[in-house]
């Protein structure tokens, strides 16, 4: 006898915090929280991550480092791949709106080679960050498509952190 219903495994879930406790990869890949907003999660995520370097680095400036920065970020990149790909898995969408770990960690890399910077050149990172998260233009819209899993979901954030990067450095040059 054949079922017609949907296999539990490709049931998509909701993103509630009861189904982000329920696994450490949800937890990571969820930011904490911050992926649970019902209004812009990925904005969330990344201001989440904004506060989170900021706060870090000024009240524990001798462990949150320029150089222990680089680290965390590399090291999350590898873990969020991971947290990623399980969280995507149990959620039932492969790159889930609620998943904002990419976002996190492609912005503590933007903030980490634009800082030391005003408030006002670190807002200026977050609106150029969430255009290029956000609309994907090409290339970034290309990795966003041809990258699948935790390794695609982390990828094309860290494209879009590149262009931002660029953009600013497109911008200090003129």
């Amino acid at each position: 006898m054949t079922s017609t219903a949907p296999a539990q495994s490709s049931k998509i879930k909701k993103a509630t915090a009861q189904f982000m406790f329920s696994h450490p990869a949800h937890i990571l890949a969820q930011g904490f929280g911050s992926g649970l907003s019902r209004i812009m999660p990925g904005t969330a995520g990344t201001l989440f991550a904004w506060l989170i370097f900021d706060l870090f680095s000024q009240r524990w400036p001798d462990i949150f480092t320029p150089s222990h920065w680089f680290w965390i970020i590399s090291i999350g990149f590898f873990v969020g791949v991971w947290a990623c790909k399980i969280t995507g898995k149990n959620i039932g969408v492969a790159d889930h709106g609620s998943m904002v770990w990419d976002e996190i960690i492609a912005f503590w890399l933007v903030l980490l080679l634009v800082t030391p910077a005003d408030l006002k050149t670190q807002f200026y990172a977050f609106i150029i960050f969430r255009f290029f998260d956000m609309v994907k233009p090409p290339p970034i819209r290309y990795f966003d498509q041809r990258f699948k899993g935790g390794f695609g979901v982390m990828f094309d954030d860290i494209v879009a952190a590149f262009f931002t990067l660029l953009s600013f450095a497109v911008w200090r040059h003129f």
